[in-house]
């Protein structure tokens, strides 16, 4: 889900003067340090100075290995809790690879949060009133950018506010993020379902792609919005299952992140038809022109 290339030098516009670069990173320090998987980890960053950033679910950041490059990354975090800036990070490449080996006390470059975020508007009404069902669908390492949502999601459900579908699909067991979690989300009121590709001895659940849970999960299609998170073909199959079950296209939103590099929408690098992902993005609905752009490779 992220190209790790080198940034070109920056040719935009100078800054005014004793406002921070928007390509200068912020340095903070791993404070602590999870292993979800063998290929996953997620880092907990504090700020060296001054406060951590706000942020909205969906947005991310550029995240820096000193002496490697950077790469964007999705915050995985609770936007509400103050705490940490906690981000999920699968090692697919260099720079990937070398946050991924941080230890606690490392420091990270940070640039951002960028981009759009996940809108919820159609469960943000007064307690009471009409809302929508939410269903989350996400592959793999796509649920790190989700989970911000589903937490505020299941905040809105304790309020009366619709219901939440968590929807998740994996390659196999030992690779699904966040499992102790999931039980939790469960407890408080979500539908949670898990698929793997691939099952060992030790599977009782669902075997099979993730859109094979589409045409089952309990939600009305026509009062509910969808957030889809994960590799593109993925996405593209989850839109069409949501748009055969009777779900309209713009309730569907998708999460893109094509070759990011600077984050701010100058150099170009993330283009996608008339959009640069990292501005216009990285959160886009899947009606319009979306669909027929998807359908193109990424050079």
């Amino acid at each position: 889900m992220v190209t790790e290339k080198s940034v070109e030098p920056f040719r935009g516009p100078i800054p005014e003067s004793g406002s921070r670069h928007p390509l200068l990173p912020t340095p903070y320090r791993v404070v602590k340090r999870v292993v979800e998987t063998d290929t996953v980890v997620t880092l907990f960053l504090e700020a060296l100075e001054g406060g951590n950033l706000t942020f909205r679910p969906g947005q991310f950041n550029m995240l820096t290995a000193f002496g490697v490059g950077e790469i964007a990354v999705s915050i995985s975090g609770d936007p509400l809790d103050g705490g940490p800036i906690r981000h999920t990070i699968a090692s697919v490449g260099a720079v990937s690879h070398a946050l991924c080996s941080l230890r606690v006390g490392s420091l990270v470059g940070v640039r951002g949060p960028f981009g759009n975020g996940w809108d919820l508007t159609g469960v943000t009404g007064m307690a009471g009133s009409a809302t929508q069902d939410v269903v989350v669908v996400a592959g793999g390492v796509g649920l790190a950018p989700l989970r911000p949502a589903v937490l505020e999601l299941l905040k809105m459900k304790e309020e009366g506010r619709g219901r939440v579908v968590v929807l998740i699909g994996s390659r196999s067991p030992d690779q699904v993020l966040f499992k102790e979690e999931l039980d939790v989300w469960r407890t408080r009121g979500a539908h949670v379902e898990v698929t793997v590709d691939r099952a060992d001895a030790s599977w009782r659940g669902s075997v099979g792609v993730v859109t094979s849970l589409i045409s089952s999960a309990p939600f009305d299609p026509h009062d509910a919005f969808s957030l889809v998170c994960g590799p593109e073909v993925m996405m593209r199959f989850t839109a069409r299952a949501l748009l055969d079950k009777g779900m309209h296209e713009d309730k569907i939103q998708l999460s893109l992140e094509r070759n990011m590099q600077c984050g701010i929408g100058w150099c170009g690098h993330c283009q996608l038809g008339p959009y640069l992902l990292c501005r216009d993005g990285p959160v886009f609905p899947y009606g319009g022109r979306l669909a027929e752009l998807l359908a193109k490779r990424e050079l």
